[in-house]
């Protein structure tokens, strides 16, 4: 179950010079998140959702979009029939912040 406490945060923007977290701050943050896969070089969070078609798809990659707009902070998704993958990072930062983790709980949040 995601971290109800990482899912009523909202993101802030980064600011000149903002450092990613390191490997083991990532890994304890990622222990707050459920199916959620941190990137081999801790630079990147993904999920990948299985859903029943294109339109289903379309429409969770739809919510990823709708949130990071809210949030400021834009996913990369990726989707297809049956699936759909949404992958947070920071890329002012290099990496990992905060507001990846964020992101990832609050869309985990309104699909629950």
């Amino acid at each position: 179950m995601t971290d109800p406490e990482l899912a009523t945060r909202t993101c802030q923007p980064c600011a000149a010079g903002t450092a990613p977290h390191d490997a083991a701050t990532a890994g304890r943050m990622m222990s707050g998140l459920t199916g959620w896969r941190m990137s081999d070089d801790a630079r990147a969070i993904t999920r990948r959702f299985e859903v029943k078609g294109f339109a289903k798809a379309v429409e969770l990659a739809n919510l990823a979009a709708w949130l990071g707009n809210r949030q400021g902070h834009h996913p990369d998704i990726a989707f297809g029939w049956g699936y759909c993958a949404v992958t947070f990072t920071t890329h002012a930062a290099g990496g990992l912040t905060d507001n990846d983790f964020i992101c990832a709980a609050r869309l985990d949040a309104l699909l629950a």
